[in-house]
């Protein structure tokens, strides 16, 4: 299918789009489907992760997810950090330079509550690393809300053969990383769409498409009034 294209001399700049949310909140699975969507409708459209969305991101993945011994939580979030920052220069920068739309599957939001919530490290320390290292802000981000103990069954349902680190986490530790993403979503309602979660995986999809589909539009990668 042909790509469009936004009418006018001018180059059409990329859109950043981030999706958040607690494990098991279904947001992993959005991300591949929107991506899906956009590439069927001909936007240009790069999908990717973090931890691990470069080949020396997903060698810090395995460290950050798998590692047999313990992390200090500064070294977890430096890592973090040093994964983002080259996942940026590496990825997402050119992506968003070349006009294309970026689906990142976590960013700076969830430092924010897992290292600076559930590690206790203060989101203070999170945004002065962001503000030093990354600056780049997400068009807009799609947090995928739901009660902790809904989202920790989904993942015990999978069978996977073991939790990763933060999976295999206490139940006040995913409880403070919810709270520190809704706390995030109040202080910046223009940024951020906040979706429930609980809902089928269809339902979820087709709320994030209403929203979604008419930023394209307005931004240029949709013609108005396109059949979606």
């Amino acid at each position: 299918m042909r790509e469009f294209r936004a009418v006018g001399a001018r180059k059409r700049p990329g859109l950043f789009v981030t999706f958040e949310g607690i494990e098991g909140s279904g947001k992993s699975t959005q991300v591949s489907r929107v991506a899906a969507r956009l590439g069927g409708l001909g936007v240009p459209v790069v999908a990717t992760r973090e931890p691990g969305g470069t080949e020396v991101g997903r060698t810090l993945r395995d460290v950050l997810l798998h590692s047999s011994g313990r992390l200090d939580p500064s070294v977890e979030l430096l890592l973090m950090f040093a994964d983002r920052r080259h996942h940026l220069v590496e990825t997402i920068e050119p992506a968003l330079a070349a006009g294309q739309v970026v689906l990142c599957d976590r960013y700076t939001d969830a430092s924010r509550a897992y290292q600076g919530a559930g590690r206790r490290l203060g989101e203070d320390a999170v945004d002065a690393l962001h503000r030093r290292f990354c600056r780049r802000e997400p068009d807009v981000t799609y947090l995928f809300d739901c009660p902790v103990e809904t989202a920790l069954a989904r993942v015990a349902g999978r069978g996977a053969a073991r939790a990763d680190r933060f999976e295999g986490e206490a139940l006040a530790f995913h409880r403070r990383v919810r709270s520190a993403y809704r706390r995030r979503a109040r202080r910046e309602p223009r940024r951020f769409v906040v979706l429930d979660a609980r809902r089928s995986a269809d339902e979820v999809f087709a709320s994030l498409l209403r929203d979604l589909l008419p930023r394209l539009e307005s931004a240029g990668f949709l013609p108005r009034g396109a059949p979606l």
